[in-house]
């Protein structure tokens, strides 16, 4: 394989997640695609139904890479990139009039002369413990190896002893039900054990807390009447986000203070220390004491269990599997996430297992409960060694790539150290932003992509999360479907559809439309307060809400179908279109995850508050429109490939 041919392969849709190279509703297969070849095809053989026709999807347009467009758009790409690096990286500079603000804020990094900006508390956090993390899944791993070897020969020797029973004959033990029941409660029984040796080591003496909500929520699904959980499931987890919140993770000493209050006494703790039993657990947090701001992806799966286990109890007549003829050890994902699990899955011990299952318990991705347990019967056939390579070398490169980053441009030290705006030029203004959103976009792509990596590793296969770069998105909803991916089906899966979705019965007519909005809303809402209870990430929600609209009213004044004869004029209409969502999308973001409300005023005043700053903006609007025809040409190639990703 050539080093362009391993390029290729490396960077992949196939790669990242053999899901996007085929439908939801098609099993998945061991083999690689390796559609990349038909790169090497020319256009016009396989639209006359040569090799490698039926990998193209119908309304794919011819390439253009090679026109005079994509010419022009090239050399704007070789003048405007170079740009837009050198202009951050010269206010990072010590030479920069406002080094001396964000300098205390650098530390010492490893590249020579340089120095590194890890003053994001997030991202710092995983940085400083990748190399414990990296030791933590290979232990888990070995782990895994030794259980699986030991509970083999523990199994066989059960199954000779029932072969010498009078009766042992009778029962089909070499059966595929039987051995996928025997692998999954041999893997449920290490997930359980590991996850709680764990979970103790993350928090501490704070884990019989987690343990404690788990029972709880529980309890609402397999207590409560049927038609009571699911109020009860979300009355109760958004509470727990609130409470996590405000009590701050219930320290001991809360907990001892409220018990006796005559415990705070000086003098009876003078003469007495042990009185203060809280403050002593405390001293005890484990690796993350502060476990409640990790424990909002944990509520998800909470509420995966509650419905899943719900939806359930609907389940009349037999199997699913049996009635569709399917088979159970090649599903599709679909059918891995709809199709109910047996009544004795939903016990506490397989519900621990799921919630705490140590590849995803910190960050994810999320994988619904029962998509959990269908690959713990089998294993998945999305899973290829040669696959996982790729990931595992594709992640180190996306690691490599944040640590030139930071340091060499220190926008996050920038931002904290809020510098005067107005000192700064528009360009750069413009590209503190910009920069800051990578920065974003890579501080949680790496750990999502290293727990999913760690976790298929481990035989499980749970959604890629990030699926494009930051900076090629165009459309507000095709950068939510592909940006925090396994939440955004989670927010389908358990919100936006039982509201009603955006389409059926309930949604025809102008009140429909206004109900799927109001849909749209609500789905928002509780993002935005999974993400943190703060007003900006509120206001994030909302702006994110508010921006489909312009899209969704432009979709309908401008339907695809009525351009099939002008598809030039079309591209160019939906390129301006784009531009105006990516400035909304950006300062969306902006306002949530990065400089807020204030710090976004200070944006667009420094470039909008002069004629220069509008000249720039103009400018700035013409390469962006560039970059969309870019974009537009390389869904047109993935195509052309048959990949027809929504996002």
């Amino acid at each position: 394989m050539s080093l362009l041919q391993y390029a290729g392969r490396l960077f992949s849709v196939d790669t990242l997640d053999a899901r996007l190279m085929t439908f939801s509703k098609t099993p998945p297969s061991r083999i690689d695609p390796g559609r990349t070849s038909l790169d090497k095809i020319p256009y016009n053989v396989l639209r006359k139904g040569g090799a490698g026709s039926e990998d193209i999807a119908k309304g794919a347009s011819p390439p253009q890479w090679r026109s005079p467009e994509f010419m022009y758009h090239g050399l704007v790409f070789l003048a405007a990139v170079p740009l837009m690096f050198k202009t951050v990286y010269d206010v990072s500079k010590p030479s920069d009039p406002e080094y001396h603000k964000f300098a205390p804020l650098l530390s010492p990094g490893w590249i020579p002369g340089r120095m590194v900006d890890n003053s994001d508390p997030q991202y710092s956090n995983f940085r400083d413990n990748v190399p414990y993390l990296f030791i933590v899944m290979t232990l888990h791993l070995l782990l895994r190896r030794l259980f699986d070897t030991w509970y083999s020969s523990v199994d066989q020797a059960s199954k000779s002893e029932l072969k010498r029973a009078p009766n042992g004959g009778s029962a089909p033990l070499g059966s595929e039900n039987t051995r996928a029941e025997r692998r999954l409660n041999q893997r449920v029984t290490f997930d359980v054990g590991f996850s709680i040796l764990f979970l103790i080591a993350l928090h501490g003496f704070s884990a019989p807390k987690v343990l404690v909500i788990l029972y709880i929520n529980y309890a609402i699904a397999t207590r409560l009447k049927k038609d009571y959980v699911p109020a009860a499931t979300w009355i109760f987890n958004i509470g727990i986000l609130f409470a996590n919140e405000l009590g701050k993770g219930y320290p001991y000493s809360d907990i001892a203070s409220a018990i006796s209050p005559w415990s705070h006494s000086r003098n009876l703790q003078e003469r007495d220390p042990t009185i203060n039993w809280g403050s002593v657990l405390d001293s005890y947090g484990g690796l993350i004491p502060r476990w409640e701001i990790l424990f909002n992806v944990t509520v998800l799966r909470l509420i995966s269990f509650n419905f899943d286990y719900y939806w359930s109890l609907s389940r009349t007549g037999g199997s699913p599997i049996e009635k569709k003829q399917l088979d159970p050890a090649n599903l599709s994902e679909r059918d891995r996430v709809d199709i109910p699990n047996k009544p004795q899955d939903y016990s506490f011990r397989t519900y621990l297992a799921y919630t705490l299952y140590s590849p995803l318990y910190l960050a994810g991705p999320i994988l619904t409960f029962n998509d959990y347990i269908s690959q713990q019967r089998y294993t998945p056939q999305s899973i290829d060694w040669n696959r996982t390579l790729l990931y595992g070398v594709r992640f180190l490169i996306c690691l490599l790539t944040m640590e030139v980053m930071i340091h060499f441009i220190y926008v996050i030290a920038i931002s904290k150290a809020q510098p005067a705006w107005e000192v700064y030029t528009p360009l750069q203004l413009s590209m503190l932003g910009y920069f800051s959103l990578h920065h974003i976009w890579l501080k949680l792509l790496l750990p999502w992509r290293f727990f999913r990596l760690w976790s298929l590793l481990d035989g499980i296969d749970p959604p890629e999360n990030v699926v494009r770069c930051m900076s090629d998105n165009y459309s507000v909803f095709g950068f939510w479907r592909g940006w925090h991916r396994s939440y955004n089906r989670w927010i389908v899966r358990y919100i936006y559809i039982p509201l009603g979705g955006s389409g059926g019965p309930s949604t025809r007519g102008k009140w429909g439309q206004v109900r799927a909005v109001f849909n749209l809303l609500v789905s928002f809402t509780f993002v935005a307060m999974w993400h943190d209870i703060q007003l900006r990430l509120l206001v994030w929600g909302w702006l994110i809400s508010l921006f489909v609209l312009p899209e969704t009213v432009a979709t309908l004044l401008f339907p695809k179908k009525k351009w099939e004869n002008r598809k030039e004029a079309y591209r160019v209409i939906c390129g301006v279109g784009a531009v105006g969502n990516i400035l909304m999308m950006m300062s969306a973001n902006l306002v949530g995850f990065a400089v807020g409300l204030d710090g976004l005023k200070g944006l667009v005043q420094g470039i909008v508050g002069s004629y220069s700053g509008l000249l720039f903006l103009g400018v700035a609007c013409a390469t962006l429109f560039t970059g969309v025809q870019v974009m537009f040409e390389i869904r047109e190639q993935e195509l052309r490939r048959g990949i027809k990703l929504k996002c």
